[in-house]
């Protein structure tokens, strides 16, 4: 849900103060930290001196919050609700443990850092309003957010449920949403099933080709704005640093950059939607995007957005009850020939068709290789493995 009207008096109250906590239970978390680290492990001291604990949630909340604003320095966070600041204190504990278990193995995927400093510059501001701090959303559609103002929003939904919070959110091109927490049952969700299954060939001249013979167009948002990013980006370059005709240009920017991002996202909500809702089973190619993005197609790369568009097609698929799956990217789907399995080698990326030496079938190379993603994707599915053993059938020579 978008924001509207947002009032300038109080509105950056709760970010900043919730900035403000965060940053000054984060300082003590890391001094005792780092104190404790300069005596080395208990079984082998390097130095002398008492360990410090590291102060829990219930130590800060009592130092940093309610004894804090009774003080000078930091009178204005009466100005916040409490519960903004408690929920920024667990937030912050929920990051440290994030990272503990991302170092002991716990956690799966890429390393998690650990927790850093929040900047007033930063492009991602957020306020969280729990229960206790007695929001509401009253009759007219409006919200109200305690300590702020009454809030205009453009519902784009009805919520299935009471909220149980709300995060108030400001982007980087000064855009204020609203997110709710609500509950829903997963049964709903569920579509009938339905015959057919598809196989998704990507690239970048036809975002994708399908197994049917059909193909997405690409749209190319990055390449069609570029004139105008060019032109925005120049206006930025010419302001001052640090005046407010640079600021306001930045935004300029920014918004430039969301207009691309979101109707990219757009058009990978509407086509996995139909995917998913069309088909029982869908079959996709795992790409290595990240290293596609170091050559010289690295801006064809990024403006397709491949690993959203494989994410919300994987994430639709399960909630409606739907099999997605991906093929290794070491299956050699364009090198094989879809009609009798005959594997004719590697091929240059200008060979855009291609004729089987075995069968004589002509083959469109896109389109063979969306037959043969489904083909394979049809074998992983029948054998129920996550991990397909590559290559599969067929993909060994005749």
């Amino acid at each position: 849900m978008k924001t509207k009207h947002m009032k300038k008096k109080g509105q950056f109250t709760p970010v900043g103060c919730r900035r403000v906590v965060w940053n000054d239970a984060l300082a003590m978390q890391k001094q005792r930290k780092a104190s404790n680290k300069r005596l080395g492990p208990p079984k082998d001291r390097i130095a002398e001196g008492p360990y410090q604990s590291i102060p829990k949630n219930a130590e800060l909340g009592k130092t940093l919050v309610t004894v804090a604003k009774k003080t000078e320095d930091r009178a204005f966070l009466s100005n916040c609700p409490v519960g903004v600041m408690q929920q920024t204190l667990r937030d912050l504990d929920a990051a440290w443990k994030a990272h503990e278990d991302s170092k002991t193995g716990k956690r799966k995927g890429p390393k998690v850092a650990t927790p850093r400093f929040k900047s007033r510059k930063d492009t991602r501001q957020t306020a969280r309003f729990t229960r206790s701090d007695r929001w509401s959303i009253l009759e007219d559609g409006m919200l109200r957010l305690p300590k702020i103002v009454d809030v205009r929003v453009t519902w784009t939904r009805d919520l299935p449920s009471g909220p149980s919070s709300v995060t108030l959110v400001k982007d980087r091109c000064s855009r204020y949403w609203v997110s709710f927490v609500v509950e829903t049952d997963p049964a709903d969700d569920i579509l009938p099933p339905t015959d057919g299954d598809q196989g998704i060939d990507l690239g970048l001249a036809r975002f994708a080709v399908l197994a049917d013979g059909s193909h997405i167009v690409s749209p190319k948002y990055l390449r069609r704005a570029e004139k105008k990013l060019k032109k925005r980006q120049r206006e930025l370059s010419r302001k001052k640093k640090g005046s407010n005709n640079r600021d306001k240009a930045r935004i300029k920017v920014a918004r430039a950059h969301a207009a691309v991002a979101d109707a990219r996202r757009n058009f990978h909500h509407q086509w996995s939607h139909r995917l998913t809702r069309e088909n029982q089973a869908v079959f996709a190619e795992t790409l290595n995007v990240r290293g596609l993005a170091r050559g010289r197609l690295a801006k064809s790369v990024h403006d397709a957005g491949w690993s959203q568009f494989v994410m919300f097609c994987e994430y639709k698929a399960t909630r409606r009850g739907r099999a997605f799956v991906k093929v290794a990217r070491a299956f050699p789907s364009s090198q094989i020939c879809s009609a009798c399995g005959h594997r004719d080698g590697p091929k240059a990326l200008h060979v855009r068709t291609w004729t089987c030496p075995q069968c004589r079938t002509r083959h469109d190379r896109d389109w063979n290789a969306g037959r043969n993603v489904r083909d394979e994707g049809r074998r992983i599915l029948a054998a129920n493995t996550t991990a397909p053993p590559t290559p599969g059938p067929g993909a060994l020579r005749r």
